[in-house]
C-alpha cells in the first residue's frame, strides 16, 4: 500500500473523500508554499518527511539530515512535475513556423530545484498522492518532456474538478501525448492531406485571382474533421452541426461534406444551381451552408455546415441553438450524445469577438447547454493581414477566453498530422465523457494573404519569407511515411494524380455520401415554403376549452406558499376565467401558450426576467416562499401536452438572440420567443437581427419562425427604456421577410401568438409589447373575444360615431391610442376617428382601404406617434398611404420633434411632450400643402 495513502487514511482531514481538495491544495503548495495556510504547510512537510523515512534506502541512515535531504529532493521533484503539467505547454514544440525557439522556462529546469546530475538515476515518486510508482528522475524528465513539450501543449491544470484533471493527466502521460497509427491509417491521413492540398491547387490554377480564402497552411483540418466525424459516429452521434467562417470553408465543403466539385466550379463562374428559388439575394460561395449524410462505423451521420455572414463568430450561438433544438427533438434518447456541435474559429476572431465569450458563458447554463462543444481554432498566428498577436489580444494565447469555463485547451502542431489526430480523439473522448467544451488550438499558418489577391509580405516580411520556403504539410508527411517505408514516392504521386483526375470527373474522393437519406429538416420545413401571410387562420378556441385550461392554470400544489402579490394575481386570473373581470395581457398570453401546448406545439420562452416578467405580469414560474421550490402551471396541463421551456437567461442579448434564432431555424413546430428586458436592449444584438433574422431567407433560403417581444412605449422612463427602435425593423422590411406587429389588447396577443403557429407560414415576428398597458384600465378584453375571430391587422373606430361626420382620421399604433381615445372622449370630438394599425408589415392594404372607405367626408389623415419624427414608424410607413389618398386629402404628422435621443430623461418634459403629441393629432391645424396623394400617385403602394 502507498505509504502516503496509509498516512492520509489515519487523519480525517486527509481521507480519500477529500482527495480532490487535497490534490488542489497540494499543487498550490508545490507552486508556492506561502500561498497555503501555515497549518497546511506543516501537514504537507510532515507527510513528506514520513514518506522520506519510509524509503528503503532511508531506513539505512541514522542521521536525520539524510532523511531531510531526501525529503527536499522528493519535494523538488514534485514541484518540477507540477510545473511541467502547468507550464509545459509554453515550451512545447508545436509551432510549425519555428520563428523563434520555445522559451526556456526556469520552472522546467531541474537545476532550478537543486536537482543535479547525481539525482538523475535516483528513484522518485511520480504522483505521491495517488500512486506508489517510482521511477528514476531521468525517466521522469523524459516522460514529462515528451508529454508536455512535444507537438502537443496541454493546458488543463486550471481546471478545478480534480476528476477531470486526473483523467486528462492519465491520458496524456500514459501515451506520452502521441497516438498509435497503423500503416493503413497513415495512408488514409496522407490521402486526406492530398485532397486538402489538391482542391486548393486546382482552384488556384483554374480561377486565378478569385477569392477562395484557402486552407493552405492549415490542411490538417481535413483529417482532423474526418477523424472527428468517424469517431463521433462510432460513439453514437447521429448529427453534427458545424459553424465556421470563410477560411477553408470551400475545402471542407468538398472534402468533408461531399459537395459536388462541379457545383462549386459553377459558383466560381457565377452560377448557383443549388440556391433555393426563394433566396432572392443569394450570397457568396464561402458563406453558403450545406448538409449531407456520411457513413461512419456507427451508422449514418447527418452533417450540417451552417450558413454564415462575414461577421466573424456570430454563427457560434446560432449553431448552439440549432443543436439544442435537435437535442430536444431527441428527447427519448441521449440527445447530447446524438447531436454534436463543432465550431471552427480563427485565432484573431476567437480572441477579439465578444460573442465568443457570450457563447462560452452560455455553455453550462440550463437554457443553453448543448452537452459540450468541440472548438477548433485555425490558428494562422496572424489576424486578417496586418495584425500581429501583440495587437490582436492582451493574453498569452488566442484561446485564453476559454479558461473562463475551465475548458481544456490542446495546442497542437498543425504540421504533425498524427499529433493532431491524437488530440482529436482525446478531445472527443473528453466531450463525450464530461459533456463539456474543449478546445483544439491548431497552430498552423496561412500560405497566402487574407485573400489570394492580397500580398502579406508587405506587412509581415519575416513570417512570409519563412512560409515561402516551408514545405507543405502534405510534403512533410509524405516524406515521413516514405522514410518509414509506409508508402513509396510513386504512391504519393499517384494519390495526387488520382485526386486531380477525380475533380475533373466530378467525383468525390473520400467518405461515402448517403444520397437517399431523409432527415427532419428536409421534410418538416417543406410545409412552409412558398406560403403567404394572407392565408386565413381561425385562432379562436371553444369557451369550454378556455375554462378547462384556466382551471389547470390556476391550480397550485397543496401547501405551496405563494407570495401575496403572486397570490393576488392568481386570484384575479380565477375571476377572469369566470368572466367576473376583463382579461389582462398576462393572462391572455398565458392562455395562448396553454392552448398551443395542448394542441401539440411546444413553446420555448427565454430572456431576462421572463419567468416572472420584467413588469410583473407573467408569473409563468411560481416560487414557494417557504422552500424556494418552483412550480410551472404550463408544464402541468396534461400528460399528453407538448413541452414548455421557460428560462431566465443570462445577461446577454447578442449571444442569446443568436441561440434562439438557431433554435427556431431548426424547429418549425416550436413557438420560440425571446423577450428583451426593455425593447431597446435588442440594440446589443443588432448583428443577429441584420444578418440572420431579417435576411437569412433571402441570402440562404433559411426559414425561421422566431418571435421577439420588445417592450415599447413612452412612459417617461428615459432614453434607454422607451423605444424599441421600431424604425430599424421597418427599415429592414422587404420581400415579406418579417412581420412587425404592435398589438394593443389582450385578445390581440392571444390571437397573434396562435396565428404564428397555426398558419403554415414561418417568418420572424417582431412584436412591440406594452409596459403600462399591461395594467391599463382600457387595455382589456372580454373572455368571448378569445373564442372567435383572429388577429386583426387593423382595428377601426371603436366608438359609435357617425362616419359621415368624420373629417379627420388619426392613424396610430401602440400605446398612444389610449391617450388619444381618452382625450377625444373627454373633449367630445365626434369628427375625429382613430384607427389602430396593429400590423405594420406586411402592410394590410385591403383592410386599410376598407377602413378609409367608411369616411367619405375625410379631409385630413394624421399619422400620430410617440416617437420623435426622425424615429418611429412615420418615415418608414408614410409611403404606404401616398398613392391611396384622394387629391383633396392632406397627410400630416403629429408627434415629437426630431431628436438625437429616443426620448427625454426628465419626467415633466415627457408629460409636456406627450400632451402636445395628443393635442396636435386631435386639435392641431394642419398647414396647407400640396396634396401628397397627387404628387406621388405614380408610386406603388405595395412597394
Amino acid at each position: 500500500m502507498n505509504k502516503l495513502l496509509q498516512l492520509l487514511r489515519e487523519a480525517s482531514a486527509f481521507s480519500e473523500d477529500n482527495i480532490g481538495f487535497l490534490e488542489d491544495l497540494y499543487e498550490k503548495f508545490l507552486r508556492d508554499p506561502e500561498s497555503v495556510d501555515e497549518s497546511w504547510r506543516e501537514q504537507f512537510r510532515s507527510i513528506q518527511y514520513e514518506l522520506a523515512k519510509a524509503e528503503p534506502y532511508a531506513e539505512k541512515v541514522i542521521g536525520k539530515s539524510e532523511a531531510e535531504d531526501l525529503l527536499r529532493k522528493q519535494s523538488a521533484v514534485d514541484r518540477l512535475i507540477c510545473q511541467y503539467r502547468t507550464r509545459g505547454h509554453q515550451a512545447a514544440d508545436n509551432n510549425p513556423l519555428k520563428l523563434s525557439p520555445p522559451p526556456g522556462l526556469r520552472d522546467l529546469d531541474p537545476a532550478y530545484y537543486g536537482l543535479g546530475e547525481e539525482e538523475l538515476d535516483r528513484l522518485f515518486y511520480i504522483d505521491i498522492l495517488r500512486s506508489s510508482e517510482r521511477l528514476p528522475l531521468r525517466e521522469i524528465l523524459s516522460m514529462l518532456r515528451e508529454t508536455y513539450c512535444g507537438p502537443v501543449g496541454a493546458e488543463y491544470m486550471h481546471i478545478v474538478d480534480s476528476d477531470i484533471k486526473q483523467w486528462i493527466q492519465k491520458r496524456l502521460e500514459s501515451t506520452r501525448a502521441r497516438g498509435n497509427f497503423d500503416a493503413d491509417e497513415k495512408r488514409w491521413i496522407l490521402r486526406l492531406l492530398t485532397a486538402a492540398e489538391g482542391i486548393e491547387k486546382y482552384l488556384h490554377r483554374k480561377y486565378v485571382g478569385q477569392k477562395r480564402f484557402s486552407l493552405e497552411g492549415a490542411e490538417t483540418l481535413i483529417p482532423l474533421l474526418d477523424e472527428l466525424i468517424q469517431r463521433a459516429g462510432e460513439k453514437g452521434s447521429k448529427e453534427i452541426v458545424m459553424g465556421m467562417a470563410h477560411r477553408g470553408r470551400l475545402n471542407v465543403l468538398i472534402n468533408i461534406l461531399g459537395k459536388k466539385p462541379s457545383s462549386l466550379f459553377q459558383e466560381f463562374e457565377g452560377i448557383y444551381p443549388n440556391s433555393p428559388p426563394y433566396a432572392s439575394a443569394g450570397d457568396v460561395k464561402y458563406h453558403m451552408g450545406f448538409s449531407s449524410d456520411i457513413e461512419t462505423p456507427g451508422g449514418t451521420v447527418h452533417l450540417a455546415l451552417a450558413f454564415n455572414p462575414s461577421h466573424l463568430e456570430i454563427i457560434d450561438p446560432v449553431v448552439e441553438g440549432s443543436v439544442r433544438a435537435r437535442q430536444d427533438r431527441r428527447q427519448h434518447e441521449d440527445g447530447e450524445k446524438a447531436v454534436l456541435p463543432v465550431l471552427i474559429h480563427g485565432d484573431a476572431a476567437f480572441a477579439g469577438q465578444g460573442v465568443v465569450m457570450e457563447t462560452l458563458n452560455m455553455s453550462e447554463t440550463r437554457a443553453y447547454t448543448t452537452g459540450g462543444t468541440i472548438h477548433i481554432v485555425i490558428n494562422n498566428q496572424i489576424g486578417f493581414t496586418t495584425s500581429n498577436p501583440f495587437d490582436a489580444r492582451s493574453t498569452l494565447y488566442c484561446t485564453d477566453v476559454a479558461n473562463m469555463i475551465q475548458a481544456p485547451v490542446f495546442h497542437v502542431n498543425g504540421d504533425d498530422p498524427e499529433a493532431v489526430l491524437y488530440v482529436t480523439r482525446l478531445a472527443l473522448d473528453y466531450r463525450m465523457k464530461f459533456k463539456r467544451d474543449v478546445v483544439i488550438d491548431l497552430i498552423c499558418y496561412r500560405r497566402h494573404g487574407h485573400n489570394e489577391a492580397d500580398e502579406p509580405a508587405v506587412t509581415q516580411p519575416l513570417m512570409y519569407r519563412f512560409i515561402r520556403n516551408h514545405p507543405t504539410v502534405r510534403k512533410l508527411y509524405a516524406d515521413r511515411l516514405i522514410a518509414e517505408g509506409v508508402v513509396t514516392p510513386d504512391e504519393v504521386q499517384r494519390m495526387e494524380e488520382d485526386y486531380q483526375n477525380g475533380l475533373k470527373k466530378d467525383e468525390t474522393f473520400l467518405r461515402p455520401v448517403v444520397h437517399d437519406a431523409m432527415n427532419y429538416a428536409k421534410t418538416r420545413w417543406n410545409h412552409y415554403i412558398g406560403t403567404e401571410w394572407t392565408q386565413p387562420c381561425e385562432t379562436g378556441i371553444d369557451p369550454k376549452r378556455i375554462q378547462d385550461l384556466s382551471q389547470r392554470l390556476i391550480e397550485i400544489p397543496p401547501g405551496f406558499a405563494l407570495h401575496p402579490r403572486a397570490a393576488a394575481i392568481m386570484e384575479s386570473r380565477r375571476k377572469m376565467a369566470a368572466g367576473e373581470i376583463p382579461l389582462d395581457w398576462g393572462y391572455a398570453e398565458t392562455l395562448a401558450y396553454a392552448s398551443l401546448l395542448t394542441e401539440g406545439y411546444s413553446v420555448r420562452l427565454t430572456g431576462q426576467d421572463v419567468g416572472r416578467g420584467t413588469f410583473f405580469h407573467r408569473h409563468a414560474i411560481l416560487y414557494d416562499q417557504n422552500t424556494g421550490d418552483t412550480y410551472i402551471p404550463l408544464q402541468n396541463l396534461s400528460s399528453t401536452q407538448a413541452r414548455f421551456y421557460i428560462y431566465d437567461s443570462l445577461l446577454s442579448e447578442e449571444g442569446v438572440l443568436g441561440f434562439e434564432y438557431g433554435y427556431s431555424s431548426s424547429e418549425p413546430e416550436t413557438l420560440v420567443i425571446w423577450e428583451a428586458q426593455f425593447g431597446d436592449f435588442a440594440n446589443n444584438a443588432q448583428v443577429v437581427i441584420d444578418q440572420f433574422i431579417t435576411s437569412g431567407e433571402t441570402k440562404w433560403g433559411r426559414l425561421s419562425g422566431l418571435t421577439m417581444f420588445l417592450p415599447h412605449g413612452y412612459e417617461g422612463q428615459g432614453p434607454e427604456h422607451s423605444s424599441a427602435r421600431i424604425e430599424r425593423y421597418l427599415q429592414l422590411c422587404a420581400e415579406q421577410n418579417i412581420q412587425v406587429c404592435v398589438p394593443t389588447t389582450p385578445a390581440q396577443i392571444f390571437h397573434l401568438l396562435r396565428r404564428q403557429m397555426l398558419r403554415h407560414y414561418r417568418k420572424p415576428l417582431i412584436i412591440m409589447t406594452p409596459k403600462s398597458l399591461l395594467r391599463h384600465k382600457l387595455a382589456t378584453s372580454r373572455l368571448d373575444e378569445l373564442s372567435t375571430g383572429s388577429f386583426r391587422n387593423i382595428i377601426g373606430e371603436i366608438d359609435a360615431h357617425d362616419p359621415a361626420k368624420i373629417t379627420r382620421v388619426v392613424l396610430c399604433t401602440g400605446k398612444v391610442f389610449y391617450d388619444l381615445l381618452e382625450t377625444r372622449r373627454k373633449e367630445g370630438l365626434h369628427h375625429v376617428a382613430i384607427i389602430r394599425i396593429e400590423q405594420l408589415y406586411p402592410f394590410p392594404y385591403d383592410t386599410f382601404m376598407q377602413e378609409l372607405a367608411a369616411y367619405p367626408q375625410m379631409k385630413e389623415l394624421i399619422w400620430c406617434q410617440e416617437e420623435p419624427e426622425n424615429q418611429g414608424a412615420w418615415h418608414q410607413i408614410k409611403h404606404r398611404f401616398l398613392s391611396l389618398l384622394e387629391k383633396d386629402i392632406i397627410l400630416s404628422y403629429a408627434g415629437r420633434p426630431m431628436s438625437a435621443a429616443p426620448a427625454v430623461g426628465q419626467f415633466h418634459r415627457h408629460l409636456e411632450q406627450q400632451k402636445k403629441v395628443v393635442e396636435d393629432a386631435l386639435f392641431g391645424t394642419v398647414p396647407r400643402q400640396e396634396p401628397l396623394g397627387i404628387v406621388h400617385a405614380h408610386r406603388s403602394h405595395r412597394a
